[in-house]
């Protein structure tokens, strides 16, 4: 009965499968006390190879877990006190969100309980009837025992005896302690107590005896197993005791002999390494003669490699050494001095350099010299030295222009130096041809001064590129090698953790701390095998650095040098400046050959505003001025070719002579035509025969000047007209002077393209003064008072009209000449052309109104006298056709067929109308009688006397309109 209540240590299967675990046979495998963790989590250590196991190879329990739980539902931290507790680790913005419910988890709910209710529902219910039936009597045994012997003092939690209250309540003496003394009832008291206590201690014994009997079982596999593991013990200690002794051997035969080796080589490679800081000791204390020495001789990169090369000794090879304590501070101090030096030398290379003679040298000067200035002023970003040779560049500009001056007054023996001092006063003193060849010489020489620029700033601009190349080389490399680096570092350390971890595995060979620990020894060995290799490098170079020293004396080639700037761009690469800067400073060299150029131009510009002071260019003839500007256009486009930008300064100059040279021009030419009109009487005169070949030439596009001729013998005769396209120009002399005076202008654009467009304004307002002025002198009537005229004649008129219409008809041709000229941009001024033509043509209507209004009030004025009667033809009649004829006379050798034509109709048409109106006025009228006669006679004779004269014969006159229309 009792063993059927026994519980084992291990539980046994029972029939339904739920509740099965066999003991494993196999012996038990001993697992390290754990304890709960602490709240923060600590690192592992790396001798600690058993948890690191655990970590790579255990499945997580809760005693993997980092946080205490009860630490962290009393975290007197957070700010509420509801929080969810992985708020510890996780943040208080945790409590606030939504956690996502496992994907890997499924969603467990009571039907998934429901087969193992339905299979344990029948046993549940028998086990709880079994309960409320039959107790277990293990478990009350004693209970009942205690509470029948009504004993409940004993099974109270704060039972003790040295409780006076409890000791009497257990052993009543006070039954014993009468005052009576002892009786006989007292004796039996307390044997009956001694009973009844001996009575409770054999219940109390039965009742252990009965408990040990029902766990005697797990009471003896307890102790069983007690004693083997003692045994198990004893043989570890025995296997320890053995291990022990193993190791001590090992260590005596195999580890003391190779410690002793690997001692010896350590302090084999330390005395190595003693002496290679010797020796870079010693070359680091021959510094500073090894400067002064390269500082003798101008070699100031050498100098300030060598210095940058000890420093960076210092700071990473002898840091700390107490006898080189001020050797930095005296090295800086050593390269401000060499800055100042290289400064000053650039700056008494750039002086020498220009202000040397232009002719006969070579263009740069000690190319060697320069390079290795840029290079060193760059190496110490020094980026500013291109303002120095600015600043000296302008002084020599200004020098080459005083020392031309000079040169030229010394050929000119009418110019007293004594006298005349300044040099604007000199050049106002020459004459144009010896101020011309002086300005040429000025140009000529400052072409020279530009090349010689030009050179140098390339030789620069190279050495700076050879800089900007090597940098970005040495960027490529260094990328090229960290991504090598990397590509290693992340191959290594992989590698050697797998076979770490293989070992650990296999108990073959080193555990994972071991290994750990021989990559990091190897990777220390690796570095200083790379500073070692540093320092002998470093100690070379300054070794290198004095042999150069030592040998700059002798001779110095260019391939050394080269070589030796190669090195330079190597080691001193952190020393360079940028990419950015080095782009900065080639900008800023083409920037200083524009300044050139400019400063040139400037320098030639106050020759020619010296010149120009008391206005002697504005008195130059067109050629002269026509020589200037073709010199100016010149040296403005040599140096635009040369240096790659136009510089604006001279060109504005000579536009500015020229506006002025314009004005003269103009006005001299404007105040010449009107004096040409003032003095004109109106009359045909001849064409000379050089005035016809130029209106040729005109013809044939060609619009300029033609040469002089040598008059000769055989020279042609001058003749009536001027031919123009076989048409026949009846002119007067100034209309061919102002064909001259237009060419003229055409002339001047042709070698001054740049005052195009002032010359054709000025053109335009000769062309309107022209035409205002002839307008005043014949239709105005003005030559009567201005020459002495006695009257303006239809002839007169005639050959005005004529004279317009030539006029017009170059003005095209004129216009087509400036376009070529002019900008696209510039096409609107091309207008004036427009207006004057309209111009041109209203005069010439004009003239013809004019004509045809003499006529009409010689009509109005004879027809008012009119009468029909006999003799036919009536006087009137006569008298009309007798002006008639004069009219044709006067203009038909002037005026073409056509225009004669059209202005005979016009004539023919007032006529007309004026003997309508008197035969209305008479009451003649065309009924065929007597007096209708004699005025059909009277036109008869009108018509036949009219379509006499020549090119008039096939006049329509229409004489029919002069009588009235029958109603």
């Amino acid at each position: 009965m009792a063993s059927s209540h026994s519980s084992s240590p291990v539980p046994r299967g029972g029939r339904d499968g739920i509740y099965h675990k066999e003991r494993d046979p196999s012996p038990p495998r001993c697992r390290p006390i754990r304890s709960l963790p602490d709240v923060c989590p600590k690192e592992p250590t790396g001798g600690d190879s058993c948890r690191l196991h655990s970590l790579f190879h255990d499945r997580w329990t809760v005693y993997s877990s980092k946080v205490n739980l009860p630490a962290a539902l009393n975290d007197p931290r957070l700010a509420k006190r509801e929080s969810d507790f992985f708020t510890k680790t996780w943040g208080l913005d945790f409590a606030e969100t939504e956690v996502m419910p496992s994907f890997y988890l499924p969603n467990i709910t009571r039907e998934h309980f429901a087969p193992y209710l339905q299979e344990t529902a029948q046993r549940e219910r028998i086990h709880e009837r079994c309960k409320t039936i039959c107790p277990n009597k293990d478990d009350v045994d004693l209970t009942v025992c205690l509470h029948i012997l009504n004993l409940q003092i004993f099974m109270k939690p704060e039972f003790a005896l040295e409780d006076p209250a409890t000791f009497n309540a257990v052993l009543p003496w006070s039954h014993f302690n009468s005052a009576g003394g002892k009786s006989s009832r007292d004796g039996a008291s307390s044997k009956l107590l001694q009973e009844k206590l001996s009575h409770y201690l054999d219940v109390v014994e039965v009742s252990i005896a009965r408990q040990i009997s029902l766990r005697s079982e797990a009471f003896f596999h307890a102790m069983s197993s007690q004693h083997e593991l003692q045994d198990r013990l004893q043989e570890t200690q025995r296997a320890v005791a053995v291990l022990r002794g193993r190791t001590a051997a090992i260590d005596r035969v195999m580890c003391q002999g190779p410690l002793q080796a690997v001692r010896t080589a350590l302090t084999r490679n330390n005395c190595v390494k003693l002496h290679n800081k010797m020796k870079l000791m010693a070359a680091v204390h021959q510094t500073q003669p090894t400067v002064q020495l390269l500082l003798s001789t101008s070699e100031f990169v050498g100098a300030l490699e060598l210095i940058s090369t000890t420093k960076e000794v210092l700071q990473q090879e002898l840091q700390g050494i107490h006898s080189f304590r001020h050797l930095g501070s005296q090295l800086c101090e050593l390269e401000k001095l060499i800055d100042k030096m290289m400064v000053e030398d650039f700056s008494m290379y750039a002086r020498s350099d220009l202000n040397r003679s232009l002719k006969d040298e070579p263009q740069v000067l000690e190319k060697e010299r320069l390079e290795s200035l840029v290079f060193g002023l760059l190496r110490q970003r020094k980026l500013d030295f291109l303002d120095i040779y600015s600043d000296e560049m302008i002084l020599a500009a200004k020098a080459i222009v005083t020392q031309c001056v000079a040169e030229s007054v010394l050929h000119i023996e009418e110019i007293d130096t004594e006298v005349v001092t300044k040099l604007a006063d000199q050049m106002r003193v020459m004459t144009f041809p010896q101020w011309f060849e002086l300005l040429k010489n000025v140009f000529e020489s400052f072409l020279l001064f530009l090349q010689r620029i030009k050179a140098t700033l390339n030789v620069i601009k190279n050495v700076v590129l050879e800089v900007l190349a090597s940098n970005q080389k040495n960027r490529l490399l260094e990328e090229a090698g960290a991504r090598a680096l990397d590509a290693e570092a992340s191959h290594g350390p992989s590698v050697l953790q797998g076979e770490a971890e293989l070992a650990y595995l296999t108990h073959e060979g080193l555990f994972i701390s071991d290994a750990l620990n021989e990559a990091q020894q190897q990777q220390q060995q690796q570095q200083q095998q790379q500073v070692q290799d540093q320092s002998s490098v470093m100690g070379s170079r300054i070794q290198q650095s004095r042999a150069e020293a030592a040998s700059s004396d002798s001779t110095c080639g260019t391939s050394e040098t080269s070589f030796s700037r190669e090195q330079s761009f190597m080691s001193g690469e952190n020393m360079m400046p940028s990419e950015l800067e080095l782009n900065r400073v080639i900008n800023n060299i083409q920037e200083l050959l524009y300044s050139a150029s400019d400063v040139s131009h400037d320098r030639c510009v106050k020759v020619l505003t010296a010149r120009a002071k008391d206005g002697s260019l504005e008195r130059l003839s067109s050629a002269e001025f026509v020589c200037l500007s073709q010199a100016v256009e010149g040296f403005v486009r040599d140096t635009e070719e040369l240096c790659g930008r136009r510089s604006v300064s001279l060109r504005g100059a000579l536009q500015s002579q020229a506006n002025r040279f314009v004005h003269r021009f103009h006005e001299e030419r404007k105040t010449k035509l009107s004096l040409l009109l003032d003095n004109e009487r109106w009359k045909q005169a001849e064409v000379p025969a050089e005035f016809q070949d130029l209106v040729n030439s005109i013809a044939d596009g060609r619009i300029s000047l033609p040469e002089r001729k040598i008059p000769g013998p055989e020279d042609r005769k001058p003749t009536d007209f001027l031919l123009i396209n076989g048409q026949k120009y009846a002119v007067v002399g100034t209309v061919l002077l102002l064909i001259r005076i237009f060419l003229e202008y055409c002339q001047c654009v042709n070698d001054i393209p740049s005052i195009a467009t002032d010359m054709l304004t000025r053109l335009s307002d000769l062309l309107k003064h022209f035409n205002s002025r002839s307008c005043q002198l014949v239709l105005g009537a003005g030559a009567l008072q201005v020459v002495g005229l006695k009257t303006i004649t239809t002839k007169n008129l005639a050959l005005a009209s004529r004279c317009l219409q030539l006029v017009v008809h170059y003005i095209p041709v004129i216009r087509a000449h400036f376009e070529a000229k002019l900008q696209p941009k510039q096409f609107s001024v091309l207008r004036h052309f427009d207006h004057i033509t309209k111009d041109y043509n209203d005069h010439i209507a004009e003239i013809s109104a004019k004509l045809v209004a003499i006529m009409d009030s010689l009509f109005e004025k004879v027809l008012s006298k009119y009468e029909v009667k006999a003799p036919m033809p009536s006087p009137c009649f006569r008298n009309v056709c007798k002006q008639m004829a004069k009219m044709h006379e006067a203009i038909s050798e002037l005026l073409p067929e056509e225009q004669t034509q059209m202005l005979f109709l016009r004539i023919n048409a007032g006529f007309k109308m004026h003997l309508k109106r008197q035969l209305a006025r008479l009451g003649v009228v065309n009924d065929g009688g007597p007096q209708n006669g004699l005025v059909v006679v009277d036109v008869a004779f009108y018509t036949e006397n009219i379509q006499a004269l020549r090119s008039l014969e096939r006049l329509d006159l229409n004489m029919a309109e002069i009588w009235e229309q029958k109603r």
